[in-house]
């Protein structure tokens, strides 16, 4: 479900505004989803920040306190040191096709051309371990769709990602999507490469400047590249790897996903054809890419900021409803009664629970807001609700 705001609400304007949203996303128990509805609910991130403590009390979390300014403070002092631009959802530079996906990032850091991000972008992912025809198989597409006009959007990891950002960075025309902070370069094979890519295309990253990437952030960060692009293109990829991750993703945000064919025995082009028995096109050049999205046809900058969804332009949930103790306390056991460890999409809890009770998305989400400040249920990328163990 993607953010939609009740009413106008700014996006950060000033150095104190910026602080205020790195504040609110860093706050403990804030995710994506609850950074926006605290933000709907209260007009602002500095307002958001004042509530906080009590939304968390209401909640049953005792001493709450919001993120200190000084940890927000030092952010952006090293985004600054280190060249990087905030990027806030709601501005003309952030991404259209971005905004639109379940869990966009509030804002994210980029280094280089931020023009970048409002080109047509392909995806193009695929195996660290990458054998020689699967990284020929990058570089030829790689080049190829550059010269299409697309700009090629990958992670900066071995293999795959790497030909096809060098070849692409050659027009200038490539994104890197990075697991760490946007400074924070791995794995430290593409130092001169990710360097190369802050001067002539651009990095970005939703995490702090200076943090070193750690497992749990490149699931995160694979839903940034799906979403950025218009389809993925997987090149090589065992049964159970990254790239399916982001494969899966993109599908979930309802991008096209192509796939290269490889051999059957062997385990690095599994993936690949595994996802391509379930319905994913088969790539054998640049032109099946084309063919099955459409040629790069670039929005003019008038149009970028002229179509750009800005917060005034969305619909959002109905204020919360005044209820009892008791009411609350069984709508929350509703709503965990519905969800297990397997995750649900929020969506469809929001309708199972509307058939149960009777409740409007009004009702249900600020709960869901509650019970995930108290640790009780835990975000999944792609909208999608577990309960907590």
């Amino acid at each position: 479900m993607s953010p939609s705001l009740t009413h106008p609400t700014p996006s950060p304007q000033s150095e104190e505004d910026e602080l205020a949203w790195i504040r609110l996303l860093r706050s403990r128990r804030v995710g994506v989803a609850t950074f926006f509805r605290l933000l709907a609910e209260h007009g602002s991130a500095q307002e958001a920040l004042r509530a906080l403590p009590d939304v968390a009390a209401e909640a049953g979390v005792k001493g709450y306190a919001p993120c200190p300014v000084e940890v927000a403070e030092d952010e952006h002092r090293r985004a600054r040191f280190a060249g990087a631009k905030m990027v806030a959802w709601g501005t003309p530079d952030y991404p259209e096709l971005l905004s639109e996906i379940p869990d966009p990032p509030p804002f994210f850091w980029a280094m280089g051309d931020v023009s970048l991000l409002h080109r047509p972008m392909i995806a193009l992912i695929g195996a660290r371990n990458a054998s020689s025809i699967g990284l020929r198989m990058a570089r030829k597409l790689s080049r190829e769709l550059s010269e299409a006009g697309f700009t090629i959007v990958s992670g900066l990891a071995r293999g795959v990602d790497t030909v096809a950002h060098e070849v692409a960075l050659e027009a200038g025309n490539t994104v890197a999507v990075m697991a760490g902070g946007v400074d924070v370069i791995y794995p430290k094979d593409n130092t001169v490469l990710g360097e190369e890519i802050a001067h002539q295309g651009l990095r970005l990253s939703e995490q702090p400047p200076g943090l070193a990437p750690q497992a749990r952030h490149f699931p995160r960060r694979n839903r940034l590249i799906s979403g950025l692009a218009r389809a993925v293109v997987v090149v090589e990829a065992a049964a159970k790897s990254g790239s399916l991750i982001t494969a899966r993703n993109a599908l979930d945000q309802g991008r096209d996903v192509l796939a290269v064919p490889g051999h059957p025995f062997d385990a690095r082009a599994s993936g690949c054809n595994f996802l391509i028995r379930d319905g994913a096109a088969l790539v054998r050049g640049a032109q099946d890419v084309i063919e099955a999205i459409g040629p790069a046809i670039p929005a003019t900058v008038e149009q970028e900021t002229t179509d750009h969804p800005t917060h005034s332009d969305m619909d959002a949930p109905t204020p919360r409803n005044k209820r009892t103790q008791s009411e609350t306390s069984k709508l929350h056991s509703q709503i965990l009664s519905r969800l297990g460890p397997s995750p649900l999409a929020e969506d469809q809890l929001i309708r199972d629970m509307g058939d149960l009770t009777g409740a409007g998305s009004g009702d249900i989400l600020p709960e869901l807001v509650s019970l995930e400040l108290e640790g009780r249920i835990m975000r999944q990328p792609g909208g999608l609700l577990s309960k907590a163990q």
